[in-house]
């Protein structure tokens, strides 16, 4: 269980129940220890287990019922909701079956220009991955993409030649987090000599660069994924209403 001197107690006893549920301690069906042996257990407060499970709760990992307990139920299908945070590169990605060919995944110490491109604290370790997406072998790639994954969801690393879909339900299967939030941000980039000649166009050639930065429920970055799309090969669509008073 890794914890932070600034992590609140309920969400270290949250990890630490979360990790036995995954594992299989509890598995679906089961019944957790009562509130009075959890907290003998962990040393805690009653309002601290609580909390505890209202987060596992959250995360659709238990439910609670009178005088049944708190029971591990089965984790919802995350179809719905990956369909809710995806953009356009994913989509035309699913869509016209553009394929993710990994040619680099490495644990990477983030250094002071990854850390000015992505956000990242230079000096951390993170599950690097990249390569590029395709929709066949005899056309241009769609976009370079890279993935950097926390290093305590790096296990997700060895599934990862065999998947070319979005990283971060694995991550919620696997560890049995919540992603609950992903930030965009997209900016414009002159793609340098080497990244233009993999995509397959000229050097300078304006490109689109996304980045998404997810956050599970415990407040926590579990990926940083970055697209490179050369301009002709990306639109972003947008439509803003006007609010009537």
């Amino acid at each position: 269980m890794t914890t932070t001197a600034g992590d609140h107690r309920y969400l270290q006893v949250a990890r630490a129940l979360r990790k036995e549920i995954v594992d299989g301690v509890y598995p679906v069906g089961s019944q957790l220890p009562t509130e009075h042996e959890l907290c003998e257990r962990f040393a805690v407060s009653r309002y601290t287990i609580r909390e505890a499970l209202r987060r596992l709760r959250d995360d659709n990992l238990v439910a609670s019922r009178p005088r049944a307990g708190t029971l591990v139920v089965p984790r919802p299908s995350t179809n719905s909701y990956a369909q809710d945070v995806m953009s356009i590169d994913d989509l035309l990605a699913f869509a016209q079956g553009a394929r993710f060919a990994i040619e680099t995944n490495a644990m990477t110490t983030v250094d002071d220009a990854l850390a000015e491109r992505t956000g990242l604290s230079p000096g951390t370790e993170w599950l690097a991955a990249s390569g590029f997406r395709r929709v066949d072998d005899d056309t241009a790639p769609v976009c370079r993409t890279e993935y950097y994954i926390n290093r305590n969801f790096a296990a997700v690393g060895r599934l990862l030649q065999r998947h070319s879909g979005p990283i971060f339900p694995l991550i919620e299967d696997l560890f049995g987090v919540s992603v609950s939030e992903v930030h965009q941000e997209i900016s414009a980039v002159v793609l340098p000599p080497d990244l233009a000649q993999r995509l397959q166009v000229q050097a300078g050639t304006a490109a689109l660069q996304m980045q998404r930065t997810y956050t599970t429920s415990d407040g926590e970055i579990a990926q940083v994924t970055v697209n490179t799309h050369p301009s002709a090969r990306f639109r972003h669509a947008m439509t803003l209403r006007r609010v009537r008073e």
